[in-house]
């Protein structure tokens, strides 16, 4: 390679995250900008990592922020997903939240197959350094921040939460896995070929310490902020003991917590009505609510 060869490539390569420029915004509401594929990270040999933004257009003052955080198993699942009863919605449940007077960020992180625990994980603190860098001229106010997920997400939003470094303010966390290291349900932490084993990079049961670490039961602390947990009765993927387990650690260490359960919903609210659905939603937008008050 020449002698010019180093400062050429770094003269062509895209503006790093931390200072390029936001994209245009798109007002799918008139009280609403949607920023979409916004890159907030970047991982050496590895995608961009992007995130979407729902900003209102009239808050007064920043805006609290809501960090959603999607489903799959780890493996697979987009970004502004927040399961198979809402993906109909019209407004889209992020569309919602916004209309509310959150800030919403919705998160890409590296998949399992792309990366192993703790990089999903280090991508969404990366997703919340760089909200709180870029906050004043996107017009929010990360020290008031509720992160929010479904299923596997839900998993990453609660660590994110127990992480004393992050800027949480509240969690909500729907039918989300608390526990990599014992048994529950379908889960066997022997397996090697689990979403979970798959996630850690080998069976749970082999890396003891790396399964604890990925564990929120094992992370939990009185310093936690508030926790909604909700879980569907009937969840055949990630058993109810899931939530019920850190709920009853939470309380243990003395941090603020609620559990809430829905008759007849399996994953995913898989078998619950519309209204349910709806007051789940509701009563979590609620409960968002008081924890940025």
């Amino acid at each position: 390679m020449s002698a010019t060869g180093p400062a050429l490539r770094a003269l062509i390569a895209s503006p790093h995250p931390d200072t390029a420029p936001l994209p245009p915004a798109a007002h799918p509401a008139p009280d609403l900008r949607l920023l979409r594929g916004v890159p907030y990270g970047e991982v050496e040999g590895g995608r961009p990592l992007e995130l979407d933004l729902w900003l209102p257009a009239t808050a007064e003052g920043p805006a609290p922020l809501v960090l959603f955080v999607h489903g799959g198993a780890w493996r697979r699942g987009r970004r502004d997903d927040m399961g198979l009863r809402t993906r109909h919605w019209d407004p889209s449940p992020l569309a919602r939240i916004a209309a509310a007077g959150f800030a919403v960020a919705c998160a890409d992180y590296r998949l399992s197959g792309e990366a192993l625990f703790p990089a999903p994980l280090d991508d969404l603190r990366a997703a919340l350094r760089w909200l709180g860098l870029r906050a004043p001229e996107l017009g929010i106010d990360t020290a008031r921040t509720v992160v929010w997920g479904e299923s596997a997400g839900g998993h990453l939003a609660s660590l994110l939460a127990l992480d004393p470094a992050a800027p949480a303010t509240g969690a909500v966390i729907w039918y989300a896995p608390s526990d990599l290291t014992v048994p529950r349900g379908p889960f066997d932490p022997h397996s090697a070929t689990t979403p979970e084993a798959l996630l850690l990079g080998a069976a749970p049961a082999t890396v003891p310490e790396r399964a604890r670490a990925a564990s929120p039961v094992s992370q939990a602390h009185r310093a936690a902020p508030p926790f909604l947990l909700v879980h569907g009765e009937q969840d055949a993927m990630v058993p109810g003991t899931h939530s019920e387990a850190l709920a009853a650690r939470l309380r243990e260490v003395g941090a603020p917590v609620e559990l809430r359960t829905v008759p007849g919903a399996d994953h995913g609210w898989y078998g619950a009505s519309d209204d349910a659905v709806e007051e789940v939603f509701a009563g979590s937008l609620r409960f968002a609510r008081t924890c940025v008050a």
